[in-house]
């Protein structure tokens, strides 16, 4: 499991390409030249700033980002555990290798509530959800700590993290 770290800033040209992609690769024959067209820019130079962001993990890929709802998958469970703080980064790292756990984190526990791990699960029925958070619970031998799973229940908002028109806002 990785440490919650501060990254490096992204240049005006890589912001101004990130903002490009970000919203979707063009569906044109050539995608990569017709974003260089935008930028004022090369095809050669588009595809080595984007290398470049895949190369120091300022981006993780370029990819289709399938809605999960949209394909029936309207079950999301967070599941949190209240696990032994000595455990944590060894549950971490078995978890962030388990298909059915789509993203997990360290937490602190509050005086309120004493849950640390988090791990969110995703299924077509709540039902799916809980057996395969079952499963999870056993494999990563959580099944003798204090659980909770928090489903959702209406989408407020679901967008991933957006690079920002002006450089020095407080996101990226």
């Amino acid at each position: 499991m990785g440490e919650v770290r501060e990254g490096k800033a992204v240049s005006e040209e890589e912001r101004s390409l990130l903002l490009i992609v970000q919203e979707g690769i063009p569906l044109v024959s050539e995608p990569y030249a017709e974003i260089a067209r935008r930028l004022g820019s090369s095809e050669a130079r588009v595809l080595e700033v984007l290398r470049s962001l895949l190369q120091r993990g300022a981006i993780k890929r370029l990819a289709a980002v399938p809605n999960h709802y949209a394909l029936g998958v309207t079950a999301n469970g967070m599941s949190v555990w209240d696990a032994p703080d000595d455990r944590v980064a060894e549950i971490g790292r078995k978890a962030s290798r388990m298909t059915e756990i789509t993203h997990c984190y360290q937490r602190p526990r509050r005086e309120d509530w004493p849950f640390n791990f988090f791990a969110m699960v995703h299924g077509m029925t709540r039902e799916e959800v809980l057996g395969k958070i079952d499963t999870i619970s056993r494999e990563l031998g959580l099944t003798e700590y204090p659980h909770q799973v928090l489903f959702s229940t209406r989408i407020l908002k679901k967008q991933g993290t957006r690079v920002r028109r002006k450089a020095g806002s407080s996101a990226v």
